[in-house]
């Protein structure tokens, strides 16, 4: 019961050092989502959070949370015209970024995560993979602001050469805790 008790201790007491060489950030996020060669969605919104954590100056792995919505389209079928609601997804991820750079920083980042798609009747979970390029200006210590563009694909899981794509292009803070 001791030894436990020495080590929760030890590891509260070096818990912040730990975070502060590490380098531990929040940030929030919001943009447009765009379907590429999707009939059935429209152009809708994307919101979310970051976590980036830099594990050495030019790594950064940043666990992702991400929200979006879909536009309704129109669908023209035999000579009658149907709308259909967007589709909904929800993703939870992690990125890997190339930092480079100071003050303003161009980094390229790929990521894979978890995403659901809903719609009525549609309601999958399933794999995502992004890869985009982002860029990062930091008026003041600590604080920055990320402009980035990303291509997202969803597999279709009743089919491996399927998927849903996304570009998405979304303007964020970040707020970096420990630096």
């Amino acid at each position: 019961m001791k030894i436990r008790m020495l080590l929760a201790i030890a590891a509260i007491t070096l818990a912040p050092c730990v975070a502060h060489a590490l380098g531990i950030g929040v940030g929030a996020y919001g943009g447009a989502g765009v379907p590429i060669l999707q009939d059935d969605n429209g152009q809708g919104t994307i919101f979310g959070i970051r976590a980036p954590i830099s594990l050495i100056p030019m790594i950064t792995v940043e666990p992702y949370f991400a929200k979006g919505s879909g536009g309704d389209k129109d669908q023209d079928v035999a000579g009658v015209t149907y709308t259909r609601s967007g589709i909904d997804q929800t993703t939870f991820g992690a990125n890997v970024l190339l930092t480079f750079g100071g003050p303003m920083s161009l980094y390229p980042y790929a990521g894979i995560g978890s995403t659901k798609l809903e719609r009525d009747p549609l309601d999958a979970t399933t794999t995502s993979y992004n890869f985009g390029l982002g860029l990062g200006i930091s008026p003041m210590p600590k604080l920055s602001v990320h402009l980035r563009g990303e291509l997202q694909s969803v597999l279709d899981d009743n089919s491996s050469d399927v998927s849903r794509k996304w570009a998405n292009i979304t303007l964020g803070v970040h707020y970096n805790i420990f630096p």
